[in-house]
């Protein structure tokens, strides 16, 4: 049909032309009559006999539904091509019908016997003559059948001119009605009582995407049964009807086509992302490979009073999952933008962008937070003294969180510096618990007894061992203690206090983070100032301009800003002094006298430090990552500033610990090497092995107590280990008095001002 309506007509060849779309015309009517009688009586059969209809005919039934609609969608595009044509096609049968008629009637004509029977003939056949000049209307037709009807008695017409006749009266009837006869043979209304094919179509329709398109047929079968329900007598009103067929088809659609399909590109979105993992076997020639592309190439379908746009569903779809999902995991943004620049890509879909997170202030965990936690923030995170970052011992998730000094910046920065005080003394808060449990260990008996002994036998040996304190004892004491008893988790009591000291290590950790934070904050709010040393005094020069009450007002705030900014920024809080002036009385007080023998305890504890840092260490490159670490400066901070509390570091370097360690470990690493050299004429292969692993395990624990030594010279740096108590005193008194001595040269100076005047 499209070829031939495509073609443009030829004037020596138009009767023929005509023809042809005549024959075309009838042809479609015929099959549309066909196919619906085919349907119809198959699937009234199977309902009638109540027998189970295989999913081979339900498929085949539904391409037979497609192929009536299209038959009527052909004629309906074909709409103004048809409409010129029929008339034309008209006009050339009725002129066939008149040259038979007109012969006939020269026949009738001819004869000169005239009877009342031939001149009814002959009127009969100049009525049809008459019917047929002009359109060729439903009374015309009728009119030109009743005068044939009497116009063919008495022979006129030779039964070679009677058939051709009567058949081009039949197309005349086709192609005068074809319109409505193309409507009638092509309504699917009888599908309202088959909608259980529905579900099986739409599944085989997905299975199939390359013919997507044909499901725009099938939504005008199922609109065909909606004029038949506005005519419903059993309820009160249609509009029920109407609707609950509305939500039941919608519903099989999107149950078996629209969430299949968005599950389906959600999934395959995933997997292309994820390849990395190896999630799948994607291999196209071994799993299959369908293209769903094609349902996204489809025009919305007409259904109801809507339209469905497979495309804007699926596009919907993936954008609200993409965004609740970035917003439960922000971390995963990337993942969903690629996710999204995919979709774009393969399927053309337009995607919506989340703008999440809407800013990446890279602010981190929340200074108000980890300071209404801190307890919980101190046992979970490790301090890295020399990054002066704190990193999550442990997580659930597949990253670890850090919190560096930019997040606490921009954490200020959305607080105010008002909190950086607070921060401090819910620390305060937080070590006086701290050093309460702290001082309850020192105090039990088992050991202050040790450390006593401890105490007492380094006096007595140091001449002998060079003023160092013998490693093995040190040693003896963390294995000694675990006789005292252990957690279920397998941890002693000195394990316990390494802990201890960690976390109030991190809190100090976490202060010279808090004021480092704050320095980065005020020196990016001051950068704007061109010269920190010469601000100009904005009230001043707006006095000066006679500018208005509300601008004085506001330079005034603006000169505050300024001063407090330069002074925070070129000064800084000294919170670590703060911290120590507030505990070292106390804890150098005669009623705490137990805690002087901490220095004693620092050296077992320093070998316990390293055999668990080592252990840490080691589990970095096993599968099981629990308990894995890199870094716990904690431990040295804590040590440094409680050695600082109690005054102590020159007790602490008295024992020469650092050098006795060295010592032990180069001693036994020589005699390795010596052995090794001995050994290496046995060809001992096993042995060797055993020799080298022990030597680059003493290699190990060596490095560790460097680092261990290098991390609390470090932290002691921060609280001024290069004086002592005593020393710090005397400087406070000389700084006093300068500072009085200062004072009255100015007053003295004005006292003589008025008397020179």
């Amino acid at each position: 049909m499209e070829s031939i309506l495509a073609k443009e007509k030829r004037t020596d060849k138009f009767a023929e032309d005509l023809s042809n779309r005549c024959t075309i015309f009838i042809q479609g009517i015929l099959y549309a009559y066909s196919i619906s009688t085919i349907i119809k009586t198959t699937m009234n059969l199977y309902m009638s006999m109540q027998k189970p209809m295989t999913k081979t005919s339900v498929k085949a039934l539904c391409r037979l539904v497609e192929l009536l609609k299209a038959v009527e969608h052909t004629f309906h595009r074909r709409a103004m091509v048809v409409a010129d044509s029929v008339s034309h096609i008209t006009q050339h049968l009725q002129y066939q019908a008149l040259n038979s008629i007109a012969t006939a009637k020269k026949r009738v004509i001819s004869d000169k016997k005239y009877s009342e029977q031939r001149l009814d003939v002959l009127s009969a056949l100049v009525l049809a003559e008459n019917a047929l000049n002009g359109p060729s209307t439903k009374e015309r037709r009728l009119v030109v059948s009743l005068a044939l009807s009497v116009g063919t008695q008495m022979k006129t017409f030779k039964d070679e001119e009677l058939l051709p006749l009567q058949l081009v009266l039949k197309k005349l009837d086709l192609i005068s009605e074809l319109r409505e006869r193309v409507k009638i043979q092509c309504d699917c209304s009888f599908l309202y009582w088959h909608r259980a094919v529905f579900p099986i179509y739409l599944d085989d329709a997905y299975d199939h995407a390359v013919d997507a398109a044909r499901i725009h047929y099938m939504f005008s079968a199922l609109r065909d049964c909606v004029p038949a329900m506005l005519h419903a007598k059993h309820l009160e009103s249609c509009e029920q009807l109407l609707e609950n067929y509305n939500l039941e088809i919608m519903d099989v659609f999107k149950e078996h086509l629209l969430d299949k399909l968005c599950k389906e590109i959600e999934k395959d979105l995933r997997l292309s992302v994820h390849t990395h993992l190896k999630l799948d076997d994607r291999n196209p020639f071994k799993v299959g490979m369908k293209d769903l592309a094609h349902f996204f190439y489809l025009k919305p379908i007409r259904f109801f009073n809507r339209f469905i746009d497979i495309k804007a569903y699926v596009t919907h779809y993936l954008d609200k999952t993409f965004y609740n999902l970035t917003t439960v995991a922000l971390h995963d943004w990337a993942t969903y933008s690629e996710m999204r620049n995919l979709a774009t890509q393969r399927y053309g879909l337009v995607m919506t962008e989340a703008h999440l997170p809407s800013q990446t202030l890279e602010q981190g965990l929340d200074v108000l937070e980890i300071m209404r936690n801190i307890h919980v923030f101190v046992s979970r995170y490790l301090y890295n003294l020399n990054n002066q970052i704190f990193i999550e011992r442990t997580s659930n998730n597949k990253h670890l969180n850090t919190i560096n000094i930019r997040h606490i910046a921009n954490s200020i920065r959305t607080h105010g510096t008002g909190i950086m005080n607070t921060t401090v003394n819910f620390t305060y808060q937080f070590l006086r618990k701290k050093f309460y449990i702290f001082s309850q260990f020192m105090y039990d008996e088992h050991i202050k007894s040790r450390l006593i002994k401890d105490i007492r036998f380094f006096r007595e040996i140091k001449d002998q061992t060079d003023q160092k304190y013998p490693f093995e004892r040190a040693e003896k004491f963390n294995r000694g203690i675990r006789k005292l008893g252990i957690t279920p988790d397998g941890q002693s009591y000195l394990d316990q206090f390494r802990q201890l000291i960690s976390q109030i290590g991190n809190a100090m950790g976490y202060v010279r983070m808090i004021r480092s934070g704050g320095l980065h904050c005020c020196s990016n709010a001051i950068r704007f100032v061109p010269d920190l040393e010469d601000i100009v005094n904005f009230e001043e020069l707006v006095k000066e301009e006679g500018l208005s009450e509300e601008t004085q007002k506001s330079a005034r705030v603006l000169d505050s800003v300024l001063g407090d900014l330069t002074s925070n920024s070129a000064e800084g809080t000294e919170y670590f002094k703060k911290l120590v002036d507030v505990f070292a009385p106390e804890f150098r007080s005669t009623k705490n006298m137990h805690l002087r023998n901490f220095y004693m305890i620092v050296p077992p504890l320093t070998v316990n430090f390293a055999e668990h840092s080592i252990s840490c260490k080691e589990k970095l490159n096993k599968k099981n990552k629990v308990g894995a670490a890199f870094t716990d400066d904690g431990f040295a901070m804590g040590v440094a500033y409680i050695l600082k509390l109690l005054d102590q570091y020159q007790e602490f370097d008295s024992l020469h610990w650092l050098h006795a360690v060295r010592e032990k470990y180069l001693r036994e690493m020589k005699s390795m090497v010596k052995e090794q050299n001995v050994q290496a004429t046995s060809q001992d292969e096993k042995l060797m092995q055993t020799m080298n692993l022990t030597q680059k395990r003493l290699d190990i624990y060596l490095q560790e107590f460097e680092l261990l030594y290098f991390s609390l010279s470090s932290a002691r740096i921060f609280f001024r280990a290069d004086k002592t108590a005593a020393e710090e005193n005397q400087e406070k008194k000389d700084k006093d008095e300068v500072s009085k001595t200062g004072n009255g040269d100015s007053s003295s100076s004005s006292s003589t001002d008025p008397s020179a005047k």
